[in-house]
């Protein structure tokens, strides 16, 4: 078993069901290389895993995206930006006969 198939096993899977939460301090590059990869998984398709070595979220998502920009100009100024997925979802519906 190769290094990345013993770490891959090792990680905790985040699925639906669960609340979870994870902050991160990066510097500005780390923080837009991620977004960059977010990106490119966001036009690729409609499935994106985000992970670290010791878990995974896989999230299959829908439309519409919602993008929030909120900037505080007010004494420390602050741009904040976020991304909201909403969950596709899972279930078809019935048949009409």
């Amino acid at each position: 078993m190769s290094d990345t198939d013993e770490s891959d096993a090792e990680r905790t899977t985040i699925r639906n069901g669960r609340e979870f939460e994870q902050t991160y301090r990066l510097d500005a590059s780390e923080a837009g290389a991620f977004l960059v990869d977010l990106g490119e998984q966001l036009q690729d398709g409609d499935e994106l895993t985000i992970a670290t070595d010791e878990w995974e979220l896989p999230f299959a998502f829908g439309e519409p995206v919602e993008l929030e920009v909120d900037f505080d100009g007010v004494d420390d100024p602050e741009l904040e930006i976020e991304l909201e997925l909403p969950g596709r979802p899972d279930e078809e519906a019935p048949a009409v006969e």
